[in-house]
């Protein structure tokens, strides 16, 4: 359906991710524009809908979403969060609780509300209840548009009935399943033009001394680990094609003109073919970006970490987890403590930086696996490291089985929470103190090249071992009294 000028209905599309909310990820101070609405705006301009936009990621608070109500004064809001972002699959209470602000104002500007993300949901009835008009259940390139044409047909006076569109969970319940979309060539380029490029520009180099942009080739991850949330994508694998992104990265080169990219993929060039032909595409038209991206050690095979040099691939991140094979078994990880080491191994051989995300306090970890993963850390040197615990979120298998143990707090606060929420092995400050040393101690190697003298960390672990088994939390710790209890026939 397309729209003359004189009949389009204002369209204001944002997101709830603030990083000044985040402490940790502004020290970090690495932003990116949100992925998701730009595509969406993208596809409305396509329709015929010429959407405003309010980009909270470098915003200052809320109040400024107030101030871009007030002068757009949209009848129809759609706040969407970038479903290629993982921090917003953290589903933290702050950003909760903006998104909840922005629904009440947008509705006392006297806007129809639409929002879309994984915290939305997750959390359906809760957004419903802070005054969303509808939820958008999965991706919001067909959903979104089809809302606002019903809503638009309405008028400001009447309420369109939207249980005819698929995608929806409403008031008075779900509307039919929408398909994922499996033809991602047919969408069109994220609408770069309505980000501030400048402002992203100033705020990377003035932190790191170049600017990085987003790009995403794919959607959803095909894999079992049963702790990873996927209420958006779910378990499906969809790609573009080689020369689609290439094209997309020649684009990039002549208009944002970044240093670096970052590609959001839950798993960045899943077939090695398609590496290989990516590769190929972007050298053939001088579009090659550095890049970072993430991704398994199973699939870092000879050919696929080839090609990610020969594609300027500068630094990868691998779902490590843990050094002990009985908890990535038990996490359905379906990856071994071997394939972690010829992993790094094959990257660093070809210049290629290998960075591991760990994971702490998943259910039967105990002090001995914990000390496996330092252990490894220590043996294979990754460049980087990201170490979070043990996160239960719903629709994974992990939260089930940890379900009747979840405590009042369901959600982390902000990224740096780091709180357990679950009767885990130990108690939460004892995670975040080993946090803190796995952190310091690969921060001074990577910048001494070398393990520094053993008292500087080896006297802190012994320290932490001595205090393990008091450190327990209360729940484990009444557990294992009970078994020694029993085992002596008390």
């Amino acid at each position: 359906m397309k729209h003359s000028s004189a009949s389009r209905t204002p369209v204001l599309l944002a997101q709830s991710y603030y990083l000044r909310y985040d402490p940790k990820q502004t020290r970090k101070m690495k932003p990116y524009p949100p992925l998701s609405p730009l595509i969406t705006a993208a596809v409305l301009r396509r329709e015929g809908i010429s959407p405003a936009f309010f980009d909270s990621m470098l915003s200052c608070g809320v109040g400024e979403f107030a101030n871009r109500l007030h002068e757009v004064r949209p009848r129809i809001v759609g706040i969407l969060e970038d479903n290629f972002n993982f921090l917003t699959k953290m589903c933290t209470t702050r950003m909760r609780e903006a998104a909840f602000e922005m629904i009440a104002l947008a509705k006392s500007a006297g806007a129809l509300v639409a929002v879309n993300g994984s915290d939305a949901t997750d959390q359906t009835e809760a957004y419903l209840a802070a005054g969303a008009d509808a939820v958008i259940i999965g991706e919001t390139e067909q959903t979104f548009p089809e809302v606002v044409q019903r809503w638009e047909r309405a008028g400001r006076a009447g309420r369109a009935d939207l249980s005819g569109i698929a995608g929806l969970a409403l008031p008075g319940g779900r509307t039919a399943k929408r398909a994922p979309m499996i033809d991602l060539e047919g969408l069109p380029l994220p609408a770069w033009d309505l980000v501030d490029v400048e402002r992203y520009r100033k705020a990377w180099t003035e932190a790191h001394g170049r600017f990085s942009w987003n790009v995403c080739t794919s959607r959803g991850c095909p894999f079992g680990c049963n702790w990873c949330s996927k209420p958006v994508f779910g378990r499906r694998y969809a790609h573009r094609t080689p020369a689609g992104v290439a094209e997309e990265l020649y684009q990039l080169r002549r208009t944002i003109r970044p240093d670096h990219l970052w590609f959001a993929d839950d798993i960045f060039g899943l077939p090695s073919h398609w590496l290989q032909a990516f590769a190929r595409e972007v050298t053939a038209r001088g579009a090659t970006i550095p890049f970072t991206m993430q991704s398994r050690v199973d699939l870092m095979s000879e050919p696929a970490v080839a090609a990610l040099a020969e594609a300027r691939c500068e630094e990868v991140w691998l779902g490590v987890e843990s050094a002990s094979q009985q908890v990535l078994d038990a996490m359905d990880k379906g990856s071994t403590v071997d394939q972690v080491r010829e992993a790094t191994r094959r990257l660093r051989r070809h210049g290629i930086r290998a960075c591991w995300f760990i994971q702490l306090g998943y259910p039967g970890e105990e002090w001995d696996d914990i000390v496996r993963t330092r252990d490894l850390i220590r043996e294979e040197s990754p460049d980087d490291i990201g170490v979070s615990v043990a996160y239960p979120l719903p629709g994974t298998t992990f939260y089930q089985r940890v379900r009747a143990e979840l405590r009042a707090k369901t959600n982390w606060a902000d990224s740096d929470d780091l709180a357990m929420m679950f009767h885990g092995t130990y108690a939460t400050d004892f995670y975040r103190e080993l946090r803190t040393l796995l952190h310091e101690e690969v921060e001074a190697r990577t910048s001494a090249g070398e393990v520094p003298a053993a008292w500087s960390f080896d006297a802190r672990w012994t320290e932490l071992a001595r205090q393990a088994e008091s450190r327990r939390s209360p729940s484990d710790a009444v557990y294992l009294t009970e078994v020694r209890r029993v085992a002596r026939g008390g």
